[in-house]
C-alpha cells in the first residue's frame, strides 16, 4: 500500500490552493483543516499513519502555507468556512470524517452546520472551544483588545504577529522535556511564508476572534442537535485549552470518546504514536457507508 503524501494545487473560486492528499482514492475521507499559525504542514507525519486504509486531504487556506493571499477573500472565519466549503465540493467529497483542531475547530465546525449529513464523524483535538466559561488564561489577554476600537484592536494584533509570538504558540505550555520534540521548523518556515500583506490579513482573522465569540451558541446548538460520533484526544499543557476546555465538549456530547495524553496543543509533534491508534481505533468504528 502506497501511503505516501501526495502535493497538489487546485483552483478554489479562482484561489490558487495548496493541498496534501494521501491514502486511496476510494477509501474514506479524513479531512484536515489546520490551526493558527500554521498549514497543512502540521499533519505530514499524521497522514502516512493512516493512509493505508483512508483517504486523508489536508489544504492550505488561503494567506497560509502555499496557497495564494488574495485581496478580494473575507479572512474572517466565516469566510475561510465558505471557502472550505467550495474546496470540498471543488474536489468532490460528499461524505467525510472532519479532524479539528485550534482554529480548525471553528472553521470546520461552521463547515459542518452547513450540510450535517456530510459528517461521518468528527476528531477534535485541541481545538477551540465554544465554551466562555472553559477558555484558558491566554484567551484573556485576546479578549483585553476587544474594548479597543476596530482600527486599534486590527493593530494589536497585527503588532503581535512576530516570529517570536509563532515560537511560543507552538512551544505553548508545553513541559521542556516536551517542547524538545517541537521542531524549530514549524514556526522558521511559517514565518518565512509571512508577508507584509500576509500580517494584514492574519490580523484580521485574529481580530475576528471577537465576532466569533457570538458564534458559540450555535456551535453547541449543532453539537447537541446532531451528535455527531466524537473522538476527543486533549493534550492539557495549553495555555489556551487546558484540560477543562476539552472536558467542556463533554456538556454537549455525553457519549464521546476522551482521551487526555501527557502532553499540550500540538500532540501531532510530541504525542504521535499515542495518537494514532486512539484515532485508528476510533475510525475502525465508525460507519462510514459508501464514498
Amino acid at each position: 500500500m502506497d501511503t505516501r503524501i501526495r502535493h497538489h494545487r487546485i483552483s478554489v473560486a479562482g484561489v490558487d490552493t495548496f493541498y496534501r492528499e494521501a491514502g486511496p482514492i476510494g477509501a474514506p475521507v479524513i479531512l484536515l483543516p489546520h490551526g493558527y499559525p500554521c498549514s497543512s504542514y502540521q499533519f505530514r507525519n499524521l497522514m502516512p499513519r493512516l493512509a493505508d486504509r483512508w483517504r486523508l486531504i489536508a489544504p492550505d487556506y488561503p494567506g497560509f502555507g502555499y496557497s495564494e493571499s488574495p485581496e478580494d477573500f473575507s479572512y474572517t472565519f466565516d469566510g475561510y468556512a465558505a471557502w472550505l466549503n467550495l474546496f470540498v465540493e471543488t474536489i468532490g467529497l460528499e461524505r467525510f470524517i472532519i479532524y479539528l483542531h485550534d482554529f480548525g475547530s471553528p472553521i470546520g465546525a461552521r463547515l459542518a452546520i452547513m450540510k450535517p449529513e456530510r459528517i461521518v464523524g468528527q476528531i477534535i483535538q485541541n481545538g477551540d472551544i465554544p465554551y466562555e466559561d472553559a477558555l484558558g488564561p491566554k484567551y484573556a489577554e485576546i479578549e483585553k483588545t476587544w474594548s479597543l476600537p476596530v482600527e486599534g484592536m486590527h493593530a494589536e494584533m497585527r503588532n503581535a504577529v512576530t516570529e517570536a509570538n509563532f515560537r511560543e504558540e507552538f512551544l505553548n505550555d508545553v513541559r521542556p522535556d516536551l517542547k524538545a520534540l517541537i521542531p524549530a521548523d514549524l514556526w522558521h518556515l511559517h514565518w518565512s511564508l509571512m508577508t507584509e500583506r500576509r500580517k494584514d490579513f492574519t490580523a484580521t482573522l485574529l481580530s475576528d476572534l471577537k465576532n466569533n465569540r457570538a458564534w458559540f451558541s450555535f456551535h453547541r446548538q449543532y453539537l447537541r442537535t446532531h451528535r455527531p460520533p466524537t473522538l476527543i484526544i486533549w493534550g492539557p499543557q495549553d495555555h489556551y485549552m487546558p484540560e477543562e476546555s476539552g472536558r467542556a465538549y463533554l456538556r454537549d456530547l455525553p457519549d464521546a470518546e476522551f482521551h487526555l495524553l501527557d502532553g499540550g496543543h500540538w500532540l501531532l509533534e510530541t504525542n504521535l504514536d499515542e495518537v494514532v491508534p486512539l484515532v485508528s481505533g476510533f475510525l475502525e468504528r465508525l460507519d462510514t457507508g459508501p464514498q
